[in-house]
């Protein structure tokens, strides 16, 4: 039987983490999609990254699917997408996702506090 350890484990392992840094950098030469995967209500309460697209993690899946009625534009398999959650470990789950649908330029930023404080800009 897994745990939340071994489905943490395993995105980590196929998902590059990278620093606020790095993600912050991305953000500044644009072309990249920075994505929340927060559910709204957190979103509303600490804000996000600038421009980041609001795809709750419960509807990866769909938003990520072309041709899907719930299909997010920006989710595209070309796109070099940077995720970003509360601390990290949603963000992993989501990317392990898209890596699994085919999404091969998927990235995880890590906890928005992180990149706050790291002078990333928000909105």
């Amino acid at each position: 039987m897994k745990t939340a350890a071994d489905y943490l484990e395993e995105a980590n392992a196929v998902v590059p983490k990278i620093s606020p840094e790095e993600g912050i950098s991305k953000h500044s030469a644009g072309g990249c999609v920075f994505v929340d995967v927060r559910d709204s209500s957190s979103i509303n309460e600490t804000g996000t990254i600038a421009g980041a697209k609001r795809i709750a993690r419960g509807m990866i899946e769909f938003m990520a699917t072309e041709g899907h009625d719930l299909h997010h534009p920006a989710m595209t398999k070309d796109a070099d997408i940077v995720l970003i959650c509360g601390a990290g470990g949603q963000a992993a789950l989501a990317g392990k996702t898209l890596k699994d649908m085919g999404f091969e330029k998927v990235s995880n930023v890590g906890g928005f506090s992180a990149w706050k404080e790291a002078g990333g800009p928000v909105e």
